[in-house]
């Protein structure tokens, strides 16, 4: 009896003392975890606030998944790909974005979609394209359950702090990809153009890369795949023959877009948001047919 509880007993000191080591070695870790937007991972709900250093690092990595500083840093390396080859990782900015990314993997993983299918995909798009005539409290829920019966997960998630991304696609395996998009610019014509622009890069490039599009500036796409992007949204949304055609006639009226985007069945503020593009109109002007969107509380 006395060997087995001074086993029992050894054994519960050596469980402390592990502990207490691996505490320490977290609480030394802490001014590199206070580097990630932790106050905004807090009020959003996927941090806890524990008592102390260690406890704080500790719900960090598990938020990233990972038992480790090291591993934690080779999960934000797998994460940024191209952004982390230009520039270094660990800056604010890119432990923000590494969070705003992760984010989107958490969401993604209790979101259930059926497998990839591309014909399906392309057939889900054609429907979503009407969803711009829709308000966008009605249109979102639409837009998730569409993409999700094709294979793909939607995440609208608001940016973090420091961060320039305006979408993100990339595939979470074969048969699952992910869209993700901050709503950096709150109005229609950037946010169809981003989601169609991310839906160009599933269509058209690698399924090994992760595709992060920046607000201003280059994002991980080469210029050769962004131009492609930008092509295939830019025409999906409004045919490029019918654009040409309504260019040369065009006098510069809102009810001229009213008219032509009432015929193509697509929002006003997409057609504005194209002419400005081709510098057809000043970026100034007729930005009273574009809707704006606003964070609810």
């Amino acid at each position: 009896m006395c060997r087995r509880r001074f086993g029992q007993t050894w054994r519960l000191r050596s469980s402390c003392t592990a502990r207490e080591a691996e505490d320490r070695v977290l609480a030394d870790a802490y001014p590199w975890a206070s580097r990630f937007p932790l106050k905004d991972l807090v009020d959003r709900n996927y941090l806890q606030r524990p008592a102390g250093n260690s406890g704080q690092v500790r719900e960090l990595l598990g938020f990233f998944g990972v038992g480790s500083v090291k591993a934690c840093e080779e999960k934000i390396e797998d994460l940024l790909v191209a952004d982390y080859r230009t520039s270094d990782a660990f800056t604010p900015d890119k432990l923000s974005l590494a969070a705003w990314l992760r984010v989107g993997e958490r969401r993604a993983a209790h979101t259930e979609t059926r497998e990839y299918d591309r014909e399906a995909f392309v057939s889900a798009l054609r429907e979503i394209r009407e969803l711009t005539l829709v308000p966008i409290d009605l249109a979102l829920p639409q837009l998730v359950e569409k993409c999700a019966s094709a294979g793909v997960v939607f995440v609208l998630e608001k940016s973090l702090p420091k961060i320039r991304a305006s979408g993100v696609s990339r595939w979470l395996t074969p048969r699952k990809a992910l869209i993700q998009q901050s709503l950096r610019y709150k109005s229609d014509d950037h946010f169809w153009f981003t989601f169609f622009h991310e839906c160009a890069h599933l269509l058209l490039h690698s399924r090994k890369a992760i595709f992060i599009d920046m607000v201003k500036g280059p994002g991980s796409a080469d210029p050769k795949q962004e131009a492609e992007a930008n092509l295939w949204a830019a025409d999906f949304l409004v045919p490029t023959a019918a654009m040409r055609t309504f260019i040369k006639t065009f006098a510069g009226t809102e009810d001229e877009v009213r008219a032509f985007a009432e015929s193509n069945r697509i929002a006003p503020g997409i057609v504005v948001g194209q002419l400005q593009h081709r510098e057809i109109v000043p970026f100034a002007k007729l930005n009273s047919l574009k809707i704006r969107y606003e964070w609810a509380d």
